[in-house]
């Protein structure tokens, strides 16, 4: 049995890595993938295991593995130095000491294999295949989205959900922010089950629920940085208790699915338009205050965003236009600290 390994910091893991990963399995039948995580380093050791684990969780020939070490005793470096592959190699010979093949796309590769005694095989040094690099993705998140695996996307897209009672805008505004935008938009599941709001049962609240955690996570690994979210999860439990006097049990996954970093409730100082299915606007307004409830009791602040349709599309352009900056400034300021590759 042939047992094979690579190694790198995955900050963060992108299609190449993921591409060498399949490389070397073709050529071993068990894999070893070990994330080396300095103690300088801000970007967890758990986070960057996940990523790999999601990413290859269908084949039972790879082992993930995580190496904290010290730089102060491990030199920290991309550069090709025989010192630094000497060192390093002598610590992957007591963590490996069975396996017989190590794969890099780094010229070091071939340094730390000869010192191992085992043999080195190179892919896509020359980064043909997949131009990207760890290093370009931390400094350009958007522009190299689409080089990054589904469970890396799911952990660093950023979403804005519009909350509010019916008759406000939610639908249309979702809309037109994402083709303003130019990213992917998120309709609510609740449309497509629930025909109508005078007429539904406790049954379709869960099924409403598990589906949109579910078209949020398809989307959540889509080819944009940005979803915009119409409705979440606290509007199917203000739902429930304004309908049925219930407080629904929904999984913690639901929840984590639908978390978001911006929240914008629209007012209902908008015109109110009876489509014939939706409620009275008495009980409109009604469902409003029981929405404002639910969000206060699960802690979820938001935006209020208020008057007309066109002031409404202003208002939220503007503050996820803030976001995004924040968004960027805090991802620039904490690749800065990343500076390895």
């Amino acid at each position: 049995m042939r047992k094979g390994f690579v190694f790198g910091k995955f900050m963060p893991f992108h299609k190449g890595h993921e591409a060498m990963i399949r490389f070397a399995l073709s050529y071993c039948d068990e894999l070893s993938v070990l994330i080396c995580c300095s103690n300088k380093e801000t970007l967890p050791a758990p986070v960057r295991q996940v990523w790999v684990e999601e990413t290859f969780r269908h084949d039972p020939r790879i082992k993930v593995l995580v190496f904290q070490y010290d730089e102060s005793l491990l030199p920290n470096t991309s550069e090709t130095s025989a010192l630094a592959s000497e060192l390093w190699a002598a610590q992957f010979k007591f963590l490996f000491p069975d396996h017989s093949l190590v794969v890099t796309s780094e010229p070091y590769g071939e340094l730390v294999a000869d010192y191992m005694g085992i043999t080195h095989m190179a892919f896509d040094m020359k980064k043909g295949k997949y131009p990207v690099s760890a290093s370009k993705i931390r400094s350009n998140l958007p522009e190299t989205w689409q080089y990054l695996p589904d469970a890396v996307k799911a952990s660093l897209v950023t979403k804005v959900v519009l909350l509010g009672t019916e008759s406000t805008g939610k639908t249309t505004l979702t809309t037109r922010l994402s083709e303003h935008f130019n990213c992917t938009g998120v309709l609510e599941a609740g449309r497509d089950i629930i025909t109508d709001s005078n007429d539904f049962g406790i049954n379709d609240l869960y099924l409403i629920a598990r589906e949109h955690a579910a078209r949020i996570d398809r989307a959540a690994k889509g080819p944009s940085p940005l979803l915009v979210i119409d409705t979440n999860v606290h509007i199917t439990l203000s739902y429930g208790e304004f309908a049925f006097n219930t407080e629904l049990s929904v999984d913690r996954g639901i929840f984590e699915s639908n978390r978001a970093d911006l929240y914008l409730y629209l007012n209902h100082d908008a015109p109110y338009v009876q489509d014939g299915t939706r409620l009275s606007e008495e009980d409109r307004n009604r469902l409003d205050a029981s929405h404002r409830r639910v969000l206060d009791k699960y802690g979820v602040t938001c935006e209020e965003i208020r008057g007309g349709w066109d002031e409404r599309f202003e208002q939220a352009v503007v503050l996820i236009e803030q976001l995004m900056q924040r968004k960027l400034e805090s991802w620039h300021q904490f690749a800065e600290k990343l500076h390895y590759a």
